[in-house]
């Protein structure tokens, strides 16, 4: 597949872009670097690292890492020049560095070589695009952007529980959350809870006003989006949410991956695992709310939203996607809800899951590269 269309009996290259860094090799996960390259042997794709600091599409070769099994030491050595290139800069601030963004725009000039997932995607932004569309708005919590305390206002006139993010968050790092309490000796009528590592802290508050000088305090430099509350179907007292990976195909067609699932730790008020959540077993879940046929038709339901909701993001980002993981939520009424798209989605745990995400990258890679020389 692929290989028999590349010049000269070479095969298909992927190059996988990240940083250089001043304490190892580069920046980035290299046990994932390294999954990949073997897949990639596995395939026949040429899969390497390439550091921005490197890259360059004036010759047929440039300096590329590869790692060797014997010494079990990456080395920098001429590679061929990609025809794929598989964005992996780990940070937004990396990101936006004029090297970086050298590269990213090299890439999207050029006529020989592909990019796909050229950049992190913004919270709010991803709210404004799947809302102007009927298909995807139908999975959106209210959100607005907080830019004033009424804003806050506006929202817990609806909704009894409000959630903080910022806009350019990770791993669930600054979420906040609001609730409209009574309170015995009345300490106030609304409670801010946030979360430091995984211990939680508690503030009340008699205003919306008093509630955004508390936020104001610790929400950095960051921007946040303030969103509806939803009542997530639970399992032994707690929530839980989906993490549903959705790639595209050797076809160059959206499909899901895998759906794993992530339950929040006790007291927290979210499910990702750095904060205390843990990993299980989706329909295990789902059938312990709904019972066991509703929990598959939920299952369907949700695969179908993700694709969906995937399909509608690269239209309204105008750029080439070939991968996203996004957290849903299931409803105690069963209705889904879409919270969150990361287009450089973490490694999944669970195996099943993993092995095809990295099958699918490579597949998808030769799937740009053939679509190309077909032109």
């Amino acid at each position: 597949m692929g290989v028999t269309l590349h010049d000269k009996g070479l095969k298909p290259t992927l190059g996988i872009l990240t940083v250089k860094d001043s304490n190892r090799v580069f920046r980035g996960n290299l046990h994932n670097f390294l999954d990949l390259i073997q897949t990639g042997e596995r395939l026949g794709v040429d899969v390497y690292v390439v550091t921005t600091k490197d890259f360059n599409l004036s010759g047929s070769e440039i300096y590329g890492y590869r790692y060797h099994t014997q010494t079990k030491k990456w080395s920098r050595e001429l590679v061929p020049a990609p025809q794929v290139v598989y964005n992996r800069i780990p940070y937004r601030k990396m990101e936006m560095k004029p090297d970086v963004q050298q590269a990213i725009q090299a890439c999207n000039r050029s006529s020989s070589v592909q990019l796909f997932n050229p950049s992190f995607f913004n919270k709010w932004t991803l709210f404004s695009w799947l809302n102007s569309s009927k298909v995807s708005k139908t999975y959106m919590p209210d959100t607005l952007q907080l830019s004033e305390a009424k804003d806050l206002s506006q929202l817990l006139r609806k909704h009894a529980v409000l959630y903080l993010k910022p806009v350019k968050g990770k791993a669930g790092r600054g979420i906040m959350r609001i609730e409209r309490v009574t309170t015995k000796n009345e300490q106030g009528q609304y409670r801010l809870s946030r979360q430091e590592d995984k211990k939680m802290i508690y503030s009340y508050h008699e205003s919306t006003d008093d509630l955004w000088q508390e936020w104001n305090k610790h929400r950095g430099t960051h921007d946040y989006i303030v969103q509806q509350g939803i009542a997530l179907t639970r399992y032994k007292q707690r929530a839980y949410d989906l993490r549903a990976l959705i790639q595209k195909t050797g076809k160059g067609v959206w499909s899901v991956s895998g759906i794993g699932a992530r339950v929040a730790g006790k007291a927290s008020i979210t499910t990702h695992v750095p904060r205390g959540g843990s990993i299980d077993e989706p329909l295990k879940l789902l059938t312990s709310a709904f019972g066991a046929k509703e929990a598959k038709n939920i299952l369907l339901r949700v695969r179908k939203a993700a694709v969906t909701l995937a399909k509608q993001i690269e239209k309204s980002s105008g750029n080439q996607l070939g991968e996203m993981s996004m957290d849903i939520g299931v409803d105690t009424a069963g209705h889904i809800w879409f919270f969150e798209a990361n287009s450089k989605p973490m490694k999944f745990d669970e195996p099943k899951i993993r092995q095809k995400s990295l099958e699918r990258i490579i597949r998808y890679s030769l799937y740009l590269i053939n679509n190309r020389r077909r032109r």
